[in-house]
């Protein structure tokens, strides 16, 4: 029972974050507009990647997909903490760190979805 609710909160943080973040993405925010500028994607990386975290958004919060999702987020996301580590900087226009730390709980979130459906990997079954 304690399992179930770990593995639904884990599920919600990372839903909601990235659900959040396509706001600032999908409205032309000014910060998201910046970081994708700095990294010459702007403006369809911007609105790509927002549709990528959406998909993973809704296969994370289907049981049958959450691998799935799971795998894309730790994707996705490793291109985040990469863009923040070698081109980006740690803090984003003051914000203190704030987005990269949010990109590090995404990854170690994912990595803990991937891990408790690890037997599926192998099976190619996508079930939670």
């Amino acid at each position: 029972m304690k399992k179930n609710y770990i593995l639904l909160i884990t599920k919600l943080i990372i839903v909601i974050l990235l659900l959040q973040t396509l706001f600032f993405k999908f409205t032309g925010a000014p910060e998201s507009v910046y970081i994708f500028s700095e990294l010459g994607l702007e403006p369809y990386g911007r609105i790509g990647i927002g549709i990528i975290e959406l998909l993973i958004s809704i296969f994370i919060i289907i049981p049958k997909t959450t691998l799935i999702g799971a795998i894309l987020g730790l994707g996705t996301i490793l291109g985040a903490i990469f863009s923040h580590l070698f081109f980006l900087g740690v803090e984003i226009q003051n914000d203190g760190g704030l987005l990269f730390i949010l990109a590090l709980i995404i990854f170690f979130c994912c990595l803990y979805l991937i891990y408790i459906n690890r037997h599926n990997l192998l099976n190619f079954k996508f079930t939670t």
